[in-house]
């Protein structure tokens, strides 16, 4: 009986790794375990099929230091067990609560950041991280690497693959925190089975093979061949989103709804990522005929007359700068293509020109390019580029070059208290808003709530400058803007044009960023709440 068991789930797993092509024999695979049932039944199930499939095994962990003794105890169970089965060792321990006040993430996309980037550097793809931490679990010379049998840390031998033990329930709990939140067919697809990895030997590659298992059939086998594991007492937490859906939705959907809830979610997932593929391959093929570069020259016309009949019609451009450049589609070939296909092309239009187009903002463009804001109007779009409506053309244009730097328009802004301001060069408003004393505002978000004695009449509100400085939320001192967005690794327009606002010469809010306590007011205290709003008016 324990042989069926056992042989049944192993099948299972090796089939889906064989069907999607997770794994090829003679990979270096390095098994994430952080000493769960979930990580530790994947090491199981992969020691028991390595033969079969022609694999090396490496045990990858990563130490957190969330848990004080508790983290030092689930990174000694890891060695053991990896001893055990006479194993190889990379291990890395990281600071992440302080690299979550030094980005402004949560506690969790920090874990998850320093995870990934420790993976990406054990796969050699030349972006190796700086050490977040030091403790015993790592090396003398090397923090990312806890020396084998033999003395050569273990990425230095290569790996090609790097699995973690995400299950079909992750991934159902994933659709559903986002379908709560707001996504598209993009979002749906939530949890990817493969994320490829370039490196300068090749393409490797982050696997996820569990993502066909539930979490209860994991348990039953670690039951069935006696395996222990470490229990991890934040994952019964309910401060985390993922716990409160866990522990209190998904149970009720599948009790009051359907029994197979979570089987069905991890379908649509599968479902969005094939269809998400296949209209992305499309798309590209639309967007390379459908977007065209205008100069300001005579050659223009020229130009147009060689393209295709549908993308013909767009006009010359009239702008006297000869750095500025636009993108445009045409106007009348958009509009007679289904509401499917307008959505695509735009959203595909943004990411080539390097700018984030959210639903509503795709919206807006589409009203435009049907004159429901009238002839010759603009709109300001995210990192400082603008839409043009012509009678034959919607036109991209990208912020004008400047003697500072190329395609950068600094900007600075009066906010009064309260008020609000446009800023048209990342295509957001910005709101001071007064709460008096008791008022419980639904607005209110504590993170951004400042003291109104502490606060200048009028705020300023301008694109960051090198030399500014910023003091975060439980941090000891102030740091340099510039450091915190090379940590939240935020690059090009976007990073030239990030906002921040000043109370005299003081830099109190960064966008993203929790502010230290000191600027807040007392409880139940007039407050002032300053918080960015995305879009903005027609122009």
């Amino acid at each position: 009986m324990y042989y069926v068991a056992v042989h049944h789930l192993a099948n299972k797993l090796a089939h889906s790794i064989r069907r999607q092509e997770l794994l090829c024999p003679g990979d270096r695979v390095g098994v994430a375990v952080s000493g769960g049932r979930d990580s530790v039944a994947l090491l199981r199930l992969l020691l028991e099929l390595r033969q079969e499939l022609g694999i090396v095994l490496v045990v990858v962990h990563v130490n957190h230091r969330l848990r004080g003794s508790e983290s030092e105890s689930d990174a000694d169970f890891v060695s053991c067990l990896a001893r055990e089965h006479k194993l190889e060792l990379c291990a890395t321990v990281a600071d992440v609560a302080q690299h979550a006040c030094d980005t402004g993430m949560s506690v969790e996309a920090a874990a998850r950041d320093t995870r990934l980037r420790f993976f990406r550097a054990l796969l050699g793809n030349g972006l190796r991280p700086e050490p977040t931490g030091t403790g015993t679990n790592a090396s003398a010379d090397d923090s990312y690497s806890r020396r084998a049998e033999g003395g050569v840390p273990v990425h230095k031998r290569e790996l090609n693959k790097v699995v973690t033990a995400h299950t079909l329930d992750d991934q159902a709990e994933t659709v559903l925190m986002r379908i709560i939140r707001g996504t598209g067919m993009r979002g749906l697809r939530s949890i990817q089975p493969r994320i490829e990895v370039q490196s300068e030997r090749g393409t490797r590659a982050i696997v996820r093979p569990l993502l066909q298992l539930r979490r209860h059939a994991l348990e039953q086998y670690l039951g069935d061949i006696g395996q222990s594991w470490r229990e991890d007492a934040t994952n019964c937490d309910p401060k985390f989103t993922r716990n409160r859906v866990r522990q209190l939705l998904v149970p009720v959907l599948e009790r009051e709804f359907n029994p197979s809830f979570a089987e069905r979610l991890a379908e649509l997932a599968e479902i969005a990522r094939a269809e998400q593929d296949f209209w992305d391959n499309k798309a590209a093929g639309w967007v390379t005929a459908a977007i065209h570069r205008l100069e300001p020259d005579a050659s223009c016309h020229r130009r147009l007359q060689a393209l295709p009949a549908w993308a013909q019609g767009g006009p010359q451009s009239t702008t006297s700068n000869r750095e500025e450049r636009s993108r445009w589609v045409d106007r009348r070939w958009l509009l007679s293509q289904s509401l499917a296909v307008e959505r695509r092309v735009l959203k595909v239009v943004a990411e080539k020109a390097g700018f984030p187009l959210d639903f509503a903002k795709v919206e807006e463009i589409l009203a435009l390019a049907r004159g429901e804001h009238g002839a010759g109007k603009r709109l300001a779009l995210p990192n400082g580029w603008r839409v043009k409506c012509t009678q034959d053309a919607l036109e991209f244009i990208s912020p004008p070059a400047t003697s500072l730097s190329p395609a950068l328009r600094p900007y600075e802004l009066r906010l009064t208290v309260p008020g609000e301001v446009e800023i048209p060069e990342i295509g957001s408003r910005l709101q001071a808003i007064r709460i008096e004393a008791g008022e419980r505002s639904p607005h209110c978000d504590s993170d951004h709530l400042f003291d109104p004695a502490l606060l200048a009449k009028d705020l300023t509100v301008r694109s960051w400058r090198p030399g500014d400085r910023f003091w975060p939320a439980h941090t000891r001192a102030a740091k340099k803007v510039k450091e915190l967005l090379e940590k939240r690794r935020v690059h090009g327009f976007e990073r030239s044009l990030w906002p921040v606002v000043l109370s005299g010469n003081e830099v109190i809010w960064v966008r993203g960023f929790r502010g230290r306590a000191h600027m807040r007011p007392m409880a139940g205290e007039a407050a002032v709440l300053i918080r960015e709003l995305d879009g903005i008016k027609a122009v």
